[in-house]
């Protein structure tokens, strides 16, 4: 019976029995990708500072170099991801997905290999223009999920990344043992093993039907995509109270470790089992939590409640910072890793929800073009005022701006509920 159900829900299309398999093998892959994405992302993170240190002359200068080294990711990514949200609509998810994958173990590689400054900003640069890959990602979920559950599937992406979240960072700061770049070398071995599976297993989830039939300049356009996207209605208050939420926490993930570094004097194994906090609170929210809120509550409220907890956790590391005192620092991850771990989710089902299956691509990546573009403000902004005004800073921005992102986006709720009715 478990078979069964487990089949139904994952079929993205009509299609005869037979070919059930291809179902599971699609659910494999993108669960395998998102995994191994999660530990990619993050081995590197308790690290990048110690790599940029030897290029530096100041403490200074390594927080703004490292929270520049966030910000030209996010460039890259925001010019990017337009392109190949419109390149799977029109071809198919597999081979960008691919394309991407490989990209990214070749940024790791060349960031590994360092030898002077601007070979990191490169390594940075390959990643970014492939980093795009997230977008197809979240489409590929999209076209192998039933619409009625998508938040749910989104949830178990959330959990599987949360696992490489947790794994990632320990191992990073565990591998510096065999030097700093060797979380570099291991980042780009799992991503190279993971293109070598897809390449063998993953099937095409957009179906031939489904498919764009022409791409158009405007499609590849990143600044006439965030014009369009911000335009339509029914995604115009989710958009904008995510791009108020994803400022703060790109300037916390870009002084993340500088932060531990300066404010407590921790090595890179610490960092890294910091940074796995936010990977536990994914698989414990997924797994328990997020079950029992999407029977009570719309996606929207889950939404919320995800960023009321991020400005608590916020403020326990604001505090944190102004007494050195590690305790609240630790407390305040768990409540923003809780608060960030049931948003994601949410906010991919809401945008999913809202449109057909020729547009996920579309959508998603105007969704992570907006995200880059926050993620290349927040980095910025906050080294800045991280330098200038504080350590506590960063934290006290994201107080301000998920604060105020949060009428906007209950406004909207009540805007769909008034329409519904």
């Amino acid at each position: 019976m478990k078979r069964r159900n487990f089949v139904i829900k994952l079929k993205p299309y009509k299609e005869p029995s037979a070919n059930v398999i291809v179902d599971r093998k699609a659910l494999l892959f993108g669960l395998m990708s998102v995994f191994l994405c999660g530990i990619g992302f993050t081995i590197i993170a308790p690290v990048v500072p110690f790599l940029v240190e030897p290029y530096i002359s100041s403490p200074k200068d390594q927080a703004i170099v490292v929270t520049f080294l966030t910000s030209v990711y996010a460039v890259c990514v925001f010019f990017a991801a337009p392109v190949l949200g419109a390149l799977s609509d029109r071809y198919g998810r597999r081979p960008l997905l691919l394309i991407c994958l490989f990209g990214s173990s070749i940024g790791y590689l060349v960031f590994g290999i360092g030898g002077a400054l601007w070979v990191l900003f490169a390594g940075r640069i390959i990643e970014g223009i492939t980093g795009g890959s997230i977008s197809t990602i979240f489409a590929y979920f999209a076209d192998i999920t039933p619409r009625e559950h998508r938040t749910k599937y989104f949830g178990w992406v959330s959990a599987v990344t949360g696992v490489g979240v947790v794994i990632g960072p320990t191992l990073g700061g565990l591998l510096t043992k065999f030097g700093y770049s060797a979380p570099m070398f291991f980042g780009a071995a799992i991503t190279l093993i993971n293109v070598c599976y897809g390449y063998l297993f993953m099937p095409e989830s957009l179906a031939q039907k489904n498919r764009l039939k022409k791409i158009t300049a405007a499609r590849l356009n990143p600044f006439l995509q965030l014009i369009n996207i911000l335009s339509m209605k029914q995604l115009k208050r989710i958009l904008i109270a995510a791009f108020l939420l994803w400022i703060p926490n790109g300037s916390l993930q870009a002084v993340f470790s500088q932060f531990i570094i300066d404010t407590f004097h921790w090595k890179p194994a610490l960092i890294g089992m910091m940074f796995s906090i936010m990977g536990i609170q994914d698989i414990v929210s997924q797994g328990i939590v997020m079950p029992k809120l999407l029977i009570k509550l719309s996606d929207a409220r889950i939404a919320i409640l995800g960023m009321v907890s991020e400005i608590a956790g916020y403020s326990l590391i604001a505090v944190s910072a102004l007494f050195s005192y590690y305790p609240l620092f630790i407390t305040g991850m768990f409540l923003f890793g809780f608060g960030d771990s049931i948003f994601g989710p949410s906010f991919n089902g809401m945008l999913s929800k809202s449109s057909d299956a020729s547009e996920q691509g579309r959508i998603q990546g105007g969704s992570q073009s907006i995200q880059s573009l926050a993620r290349i403000i927040g980095p910025v902004v906050g080294g800045q005022i991280y330098v200038r005004l504080g350590h506590a800073a960063p934290a006290f921005m994201g107080m301000i701006l998920i604060g105020a992102a949060i009428p906007v986006l209950y406004q909207r709720t009540a805007v769909s509920s008034k329409e519904k009715a």
